[in-house]
C-alpha cells in the first residue's frame, strides 16, 4: 500500500457521445472503456484507476446524461450517471466545442447541486479550424457556473490533457491508496469481456440495431493458457436476431473473431469464445430484467 499522498475519485460527466470514454482510455494510457459513434455506448459505471507516485487517481466514467426516458434502461442511464456525482471529490464536465445541446443544459442543471470542484472541459477543439470562435464561446461557459479552472482539449489526441491532470491533481484531497497500484479498475474481466463484445456489436450493426441488445456472459473458465467464454447477446424481437446473426452466420462470425482478438489481449491468453443470439422481449423497459442482466447500481 502506498504512503499518503493523494487519493481521490473524479467523476467524468456530459451529454452522450461527447467524448468521456475516450477521454479516460487517453487518461489512463490504456483501452478500458468501450467506445463507438453512437451515442449512449456506455451504460455502466466504470472506475478507472491511475497511481503515479503517491498519487491515486480514481476516474468514474458514467453514461450520458439525456432526455429520452420512455423506457427503462434511459431511466436507468440517467440514474446511473446522476449517482456517479455523489461523493466524488472532483468532477470534469466534459463538452463539445462549439456545440451546446438541450441535454448539455441538462448537465448543467444537474451541476447546479455539485458542492465540489468542477472542471469544465471543452473537447473536440482539433475539429475547430477557426480558434478565433473559441473565445466568445468559452466566455458563454464561464458565465454559466464558477469553474474551478476551462480547458481546451482534444481526448481523442491528448491534447492538453498533462495540464489538466495536473489541475485534477491539485484538486484531490491528502490520504492514501484506496486500490493497489496495479490495478486499473473496480470491473472484473467478466465484466469486461462482455463489454468488449457489446463494442463489437455496437460498432457492426450500428445503422441497424444500436440500441436493442446487450451481452450477458454465462460461462468464464480459464484451463492452463486457455481460456473459454461463453456469451449470450440478448435482443428484443426476433427480427433482430436474424440482424445479429446476419447472412450464413457472418456477421456473428466477424463480431466473435474481432472480439476475441481484443479478449485475448486483455487477458494475455488464448480464448476459445462461444456467442448465441437469443430473444427476450421487452428487456430494455423491464426493470427486473435489467437487473438481472446486470444493470443494478
Amino acid at each position: 500500500m502506498l504512503n499518503e499522498g493523494y487519493c481521490g475519485y473524479v467523476a467524468i460527466i456530459g451529454r452522450p457521445n461527447v467524448g468521456k470514454s475516450t477521454l479516460l482510455n487517453h487518461l489512463l494510457g490504456q483501452k478500458l472503456s468501450i467506445t463507438s459513434r453512437k451515442p449512449q455506448t456506455t451504460r455502466h459505471r466504470l472506475l478507472g484507476i491511475k497511481t503515479v507516485g503517491n498519487t491515486q487517481t480514481i476516474y468514474v466514467d458514467t453514461p450520458g446524461l439525456h432526455q429520452r426516458k420512455s423506457n427503462a434502461i434511459n431511466r436507468y442511464l440517467n440514474r446511473a450517471a446522476t449517482n456517479s456525482m455523489d461523493g466524488v471529490d472532483v468532477i470534469v464536465w466534459l463538452v463539445e466545442a462549439l456545440v451546446w445541446t438541450e441535454e448539455d443544459s441538462l448537465v448543467l442543471s444537474a451541476l447546479l447541486q455539485a458542492t465540489v470542484p468542477v472542471i469544465l472541459a471543452v473537447n473536440k477543439v482539433d475539429k475547430v479550424h477557426d480558434k478565433n470562435n473559441l473565445l466568445p464561446y468559452l466566455r458563454k461557459l464561464a458565465s454559466k457556473r464558477d469553474f474551478a479552472e476551462i480547458f481546451c482539449i482534444s481526448a481523442l489526441k491528448g491534447q492538453n490533457l498533462l495540464e489538466m491532470e495536473a489541475k485534477i491533481t491539485k484538486l484531490l484531497p491528502i490520504g492514501i491508496a484506496i486500490f493497489p497500484e496495479d490495478q486499473i479498475t473496480d470491473r472484473s474481466e467478466r465484466f469486461l469481456a462482455a463489454e468488449i463484445i457489446r463494442e463489437k456489436l455496437m460498432r457492426r450493426l450500428a445503422a441497424e440495431l444500436p440500441y436493442q441488445l446487450t451481452v450477458q456472459i454465462e460461462h468464464f473458465s480459464s484451463d492452463k493458457n486457455l481460456t473459454h467464454i461463453h456469451a449470450l447477446i440478448w435482443v428484443e424481437r426476433q427480427s433482430q436476431k436474424a440482424i445479429v446473426i446476419g447472412q450464413k452466420g457472418k456477421v456473428l462470425k466477424f463480431v466473435g473473431e474481432d472480439a476475441r482478438k481484443d479478449i485475448e489481449m486483455m487477458l494475455g491468453c488464448k480464448v476459445f469464445l462461444q456467442l448465441w443470439v437469443k430473444v427476450k422481449q421487452g428487456w430494455c423497459d423491464d426493470e427486473r430484467c435489467l437487473r438481472q442482466l446486470g444493470y443494478s447500481e
